[in-house]
């Protein structure tokens, strides 16, 4: 076999089933071998598309995704997605063509030292050079990107390598990792701060939503009836319906689900991840008790410096402490939450019937959770959508709404849709992007039609950068350079061969949106939203007080 077969066995071997990517003339040996695999190569218009998949297929099945790109301009755009997939902890392997390593050590058309550029986002990342070196670069590859905290590596290829023999590959045996659970002695300090709290809290964090974490975690609420919120990305964590739930935090200024935080006298963070939500916003004065519970240790910060870490396996860590409480445990720890929770959910339905035009964006989320199913996909985009969505929306399970909040790059939605539709083709999946960030990667409506995955992507349509100018009027009270216009939606979403929609004043929501998940195309709406209710917003939360 020449390198590049053994190359694609590898991700055989690793369980690859699709490869997200753009081809270019340094990579053809590679797409000849893929071309004979099992692997389904899926092109995109752009390699941010392709990353942007691979990102959220890792996201959603835990397995790293796959995109890959060329040498020079090729790999420079994979940068954006790799970058979201290492600080959103997803599992991620980038693969990039490269120049001829006989003319990588002088100036020559297209190279530059990709490597080196890819090191500072991603967990490990290697130039293979060497046909003999590639299954164990390719099992280094996908074991360091699963490993947690997941995130992204990168293999490059050069275009010389890929066309070698490799005269004896070893193919490796995929075995399962066990991970340590927490020091029992933490685990009793732990349980000493618990039995001591008056008014403990649980913020749960990215690390929550594995599966096992989440089981336990639910196992350990209902044990203890304590309070408990999420990050963006850990939305789901809790469920709905537990009656203890504060949903989500994440806002930079005062809401709440904050009010519970300055109330709370232990702070039990569960996998959170400090990149997503700074502590410095839930913890202003550095004087809170923290528990660290996450796979591992916490980064100092002046914000959040634990009483305790329990640093190893999430689930295995909740297991041993669910083995601990028993029956005497005081269940009534919690409810100085439920003041604040009433608070929390009167905001989210204070407009479920609301017949203004523009939509209000709380509106929308209510119309939007009357369509979707428990089990379907919601794919936010970035952008002042996403702020309504993270605050408002609520979901039962984990990974049935996807947040990008740690890069927290534009243009992540769409395709992040279409890899959500092609693993999980009977869920309904949707994504809501600004007319904004839509047009970043607007080109993979292409790749939608062609591959035959009907997702719904509503459009929240005004105009302008509205998170942008929300900061803007926040801080300076006008906006400035964050006005735009926009093309007719619907006559170009029909140019791509999708269907196209624009929601008018009088439309009933619900209906559009079920109209929309019967099509067997993809489809583009065009809703009109009324972002003055983020000014709206904020102006109340910052007259907020607390209630005793």
């Amino acid at each position: 076999m020449n390198a590049s077969e053994v190359f694609v066995r590898a991700l055989e071997n690793e369980g690859v089933k699709y490869i997200f990517g753009v081809p270019g003339e340094e990579n053809i040996d590679f797409l000849e071998a893929l071309r004979k695999s099992s692997i389904q190569f899926i092109l995109t218009r752009h390699e941010q598309g392709a990353g942007f998949m691979a990102d959220i297929h890792g996201r959603l099945t835990g397995k790293a995704g796959v995109c890959l790109a060329t040498i020079g301009p090729g790999a420079t755009n994979l940068i954006t997605p790799v970058s979201d997939a290492f600080l959103d902890r997803a599992p991620l392997v980038a693969i990039t063509g490269q120049a001829d390593t006989l003319r990588m050590h002088k100036e020559s058309h297209q190279y530059i030292d990709v490597e080196s550029m890819f090191r500072p986002i991603t967990k490990w990342n290697t130039s293979i050079g060497r046909p003999d070196m590639i299954t164990e670069a390719v099992r280094k590859a996908f074991k360091v990107a699963e490993a947690e905290k997941p995130g992204s590596t990168h293999l490059e290829f050069p275009e010389n390598v890929a066309e070698e023999t490799c005269s004896h590959p070893v193919f490796f045996d995929i075995r399962k990792v066990r991970r340590p659970s927490p020091d029992y002695k933490a685990v009793n300090q732990f349980m000493e701060l618990l039995r001591k709290a008056k008014k403990p809290l649980v913020l749960a964090g990215n690390g929550a939503i594995r599966k096992r974490a989440t089981k336990q975690l639910r196992i350990f609420l209902e044990k203890t009836k304590l309070p408990v919120c999420n990050t963006f990305m850990a939305k789901g964590a809790a469920g709905t319906d537990y009656p203890f739930n504060l949903y989500t935090i994440g806002l930079q200024s005062r809401d709440h689900v904050t009010c519970a935080f300055e109330e709370s006298d232990l702070i039990i963070t569960v996998g959170y991840d400090i990149v997503e939500y700074g502590p410095q916003f839930w913890n202003p004065n550095g004087d809170k008790k923290i528990v660290h519970l996450d796979f591992q240790s916490a980064e100092v910060d002046y914000w959040y410096n634990p009483e305790v870490e329990l640093v190893g396996d999430v689930a295995g860590g909740l297991w041993e402490i669910n083995e601990r409480i028993g029956d005497d445990f005081d269940t009534t720890r919690g409810e100085y939450a439920l003041k604040h929770r009433r608070m929390i959910l009167k905001d989210i339905h204070e407009y479920d019937n609301s017949k203004a035009f523009p939509f209000k964006p709380q509106k929308i989320l209510h119309d939007i959770r009357q369509v979707l199913g428990d089990d379907d996909i919601l794919i936010s985009d970035v952008g002042a959508h996403k702020m309504w969505i993270a605050r408002m929306y609520l979901v039962r399970s984990p990974n049935t709404c996807l947040i990008s909040n740690g890069f927290a790059s534009m243009g992540v939605a769409l395709p992040g849709g279409i890899a959500a539709k092609l693993l999980y083709p009977d869920r309904k999946v949707l994504t809501v992007s600004g007319d904004g960030g839509f047009l970043m990667n607007v080109q993979e409506l292409e790749t939608a039609v062609r591959l035959g995955t009907p997702t719904v992507n509503l459009i929240w349509s005004d105009g302008t950068f509205g998170l942008i100018e929300w900061k803007q009027k926040n801080k300076f009270g006008h906006a400035f350079g964050t006005r735009f216009g926009n093309p007719d939606w619907v006559k170009m979403a029909r140019s791509y061969g999708a269907v196209g929609i624009k929601v008018k004043k009088g439309d009933d929501l619900k209906l559009v949106l079920r109209r929309a998940f019967r099509s067997k195309k993809p489809v583009v709406i065009d809703c009109p939203v009324d972002y003055s209710e983020n000014v709206k917003l904020t102006k109340r939360l910052g007259k907020l007080v607390c209630p005793i």
